[in-house]
């Protein structure tokens, strides 16, 4: 046959070669949603809407309603915004998928990768063979984890490192003696990655029929939305209530038959829900009186994003094992790992029988060196320290304020994670009808503005490196969304 032609269009990614003509784009997330577009796209954006609509399937997409709309596209990124191909300039909310810690446009990181594709663009840690970069990497990350996480593996993406943990827990326990503990138990609402184990962990139910999940060996306890579920009781009561929900799980299967507890400390895709403190100190007290281990899924809360290196530290969490991912390179290379302390590590480790798990990716060596220089530009720049600090401050101090728009019943944060929740009446907690979030995700978007939609809340998770006056712009374009969804709701 003979090879399809070339495209005849060129275009500058990172110029605004159609000026007067800027596209408003579709919604973040499922984007089969509403979606408002200029009707006078130019014609390089419809080439390109074009062969993605007949070629790309998107992540959690409806394809054919995405096809008949057309893509938004994105063509660069600089600092803590976003351009489309129209020249449509956005401020990113999100961080990507909350995990552009460093801001785009980095030359220290895309130096860093090009000078380990010009020495070592490939080679595997399979056959008794490491390479510098994951060798230095791995290091480097016992020195940020919690104390005794000193041992790792490398992935490729959250679901793999959630994935890899399932099969590394089945083999300790099997090394132990045990082979009947098995059974891992997760949080509704919790989002730990889509490949079958992950899906299986993640408590989200849309996600289950599909593909006919979870799997057998998964079960799924309430989750601490005090807001959204407790919210007329003491927090501290809601969270020993909740915190309960585990032990009476294990008792209900069998201590005997229970191999770990998997938990974000943070909960991000299932809106952004933050324990409270009587939560986690109860969760690891019955995991040790039942002889469960403890995984911590930091692919959201990890490196800086909740004010320390990783969550675990925030929440004064201990954990066994520990899965870590996006801000690890912020997003500019695909990477990431399960960490495992020393009760894992060491049985593993001496195991007489090989591991029969990898990928081909596992310690890539260009990942793990953009890693290394996305870790020194956060200890350079120390945002770790401000997003503990003044940075983090000052976000959720400006959170705060959106408390008195009147769509707003509560606003809740930790370091550089916010949500707002949307209320029809803020007393009763009542909530509108429909996909208020989505509504809103669409004004933010007309506006200049990524911030996400779960359900009713919506949620921010910015660039740790965003400077106070693009926080003040943050802001001001999420009440000008929230008084665009309110006059459509009729409240204003």
């Amino acid at each position: 046959m003979p090879a399809k032609p070339a495209s005849t269009f060129s275009f500058n990614h990172r110029t605004k070669a159609f000026p007067g003509k800027v596209g408003t784009g579709f919604p973040f997330g499922n984007a089969s949603m509403e979606q408002t577009m200029s009707p006078a796209l130019s014609n390089q954006t419809k080439r390109w809407q074009e062969m993605d609509a007949a070629h790309h399937l998107h992540p959690f997409t409806t394809h054919k309603e995405l096809a008949a709309k057309g893509a938004r596209v994105i063509t660069h990124a600089e600092g803590v915004y976003l351009y489309d191909s129209e020249g449509k300039r956005m401020l990113d909310g999100m961080a990507g998928l909350w995990c552009v810690n460093v801001g785009y446009g980095r030359k220290e990181l895309a130096e860093a990768g090009a000078k380990a594709l010009t020495e070592l663009p490939y080679y595997n840690n399979f056959f008794q063979t490491t390479n510098p970069y994951a060798a230095e990497l791995s290091e480097k990350l016992s020195t940020l984890t919690p104390q005794g996480l000193d041992r790792f593996f490398f992935a490729n993406s959250g679901s793999e490192a959630n994935d890899s943990f399932v099969k590394m827990v089945r083999f300790f326990w099997n090394l132990q003696g045990r082979p009947e503990k098995k059974t891992i138990i997760s949080r509704k609402q919790g989002y730990h990655g889509v490949t079958m184990a992950a899906a299986s962990l993640s408590g989200i139910p849309s996600m289950h029929p599909q593909a006919d999940l979870p799997l057998p060996g998964f079960a799924h306890i309430d989750y601490p939305y005090w807001y959204g579920q407790g919210g007329d009781s003491d927090p501290r009561e809601f969270g020993l209530k909740i915190a309960k929900s585990l032990e009476d799980k294990i008792l209900e299967l069998g201590a005997d038959k229970v191999a770990a507890f998997v938990a974000e400390p943070v909960q991000g895709a299932g809106g952004l829900i933050i324990p409270p403190e009587t939560y986690w100190p109860e969760i690891q007290r019955i995991c040790k009186k039942h002889d469960v281990l403890l995984h911590a899924d930091e692919v959201i809360c990890g490196f800086g994003r909740t004010g320390n290196w990783f969550g675990s530290h925030t929440f004064d969490i201990a954990p066994d094992s520990m899965a870590m991912a996006k801000g690890m390179t912020s997003g500019y290379q695909a990477l990431s790992a399960v960490a495992v302390g020393p009760r894992m590590g060491e049985v593993l480790f001496n195991a007489s029988e090989e591991w029969s798990h990898g990928f081909t990716y596992s310690g890539h060596p260009v990942a793990c060196a953009v890693a290394l220089a996305n870790i020194e530009v956060m200890e350079t720049e120390k945002l770790v320290e401000k997003c503990g600090g003044e940075t983090g401050a000052y976000f959720q101090k400006k959170l705060a304020t959106l408390q008195t728009h009147p769509l707003v019943g509560e606003t809740r944060g930790v370091g550089l994670l916010g949500a707002i929740e949307i209320v029809k009446d803020k007393k009763t907690r009542e909530r509108f009808d429909g996909d208020v979030g989505t509504m809103c995700r669409n004004h933010c978007f007309e506006s200049g503005l990524v911030m996400r939609g779960i359900g009713s809340t919506m949620v921010l998770s910015p660039p740790l490196t965003i400077s106070h006056a693009e926080l003040d712009e943050l802001f001001e374009l999420a009440v000008k969304a929230l008084d665009l969804t309110a006059r459509e709701l009729g409240v204003l």
